[in-house]
């Protein structure tokens, strides 16, 4: 059960910082003009990563798209290349996700959904890092210009869409942190040990357990030894056949 809500919460921050990062492509202010030394200020410059705009003090705003992607910044291109693969990846991680997780009735065993879940993980995990990415290399053509006194154009800040972006890649890198773990709690999960009986009426030895080493026999081929505190209850198809 623990292990389920645990998978619920990883599966809400990745679903959040999926739709955080998704949302920051169409999002307007990725930077906006500094007034930083501006007495007055007549029109807000802002631009992201598709247009560049203007807005007057009367609220009117004039965008020019930009032009063709060959003439482009190298900058803008890598940026818009890795939130678009942050997306599309958040987006497949997901589904991923929804059949790894215990609480649902798709994806096979308990192992199974384990590793499907794994996966899940490093996808949201590449996905986060692809959205960082993209996002920091953004801020850093900003902040270099900002900061460069022999750059004499308009000088921008960082707008909301970083900030968005930064916070929804960080949720998709601890959620899917959370899913990566699934598979080692799997694993630490004690499973049912299975007993080989070679003939009718043999014995059948258990491995270390604590306090005893105890030692069951069973009349049935098919019978299964289940440990409870210092005893052992045999099984068969039949039905309980005796406790030692």
């Amino acid at each position: 059960m623990a292990s389920s809500v645990v998978e619920i919460l990883a599966f809400l921050l990745v679903v959040s910082g999926w739709v955080l990062v998704s949302s920051t492509l169409p999002t307007d202010y990725w930077k906006v003009s500094s007034i930083d030394g501006s007495v007055i200020t007549t029109a807000t410059f802002w631009s992201n990563l598709w247009k560049t705009c203007v807005t007057d003090s009367t609220g009117v705003s004039n965008c020019k798209d930009f032009p063709s992607m060959l003439a482009l910044d190298g900058y803008i291109q890598a940026c818009r290349g890795l939130m678009i693969a942050a997306v599309c990846l958040g987006f497949f991680g997901s589904v991923f996700a929804l059949i790894g997780m215990k609480c649902t009735k798709v994806g096979g065993s308990d192992q199974a959904k384990a590793k499907i879940a794994c996966f899940a993980g490093v996808i949201f995990i590449i996905s986060g890092l692809s959205a960082l990415t993209g996002c920091s290399l953004y801020a850093h053509r900003i902040t270099s210009e900002f900061f460069d006194p022999t750059f004499i154009a308009q000088k921008y800040e960082l707008g909301a869409a970083l900030f968005i972006g930064w916070a929804g890649a960080s949720l998709c890198i601890i959620g899917g942190s959370i899913f990566c773990f699934s598979i080692v709690e799997n694993k630490q999960t004690p499973r049912a040990k299975q007993l080989e009986v070679s003939a009718w009426g043999s014995s059948v030895t258990f491995g270390n357990v604590p306090q005893a080493i105890l030692h069951c026999v069973i009349n049935n081929k098919d019978g299964i030894c289940v440990q409870q505190t210092r005893f052992c209850d045999v099984f068969s198809n039949q039905g309980l056949l005796g406790r030692f």
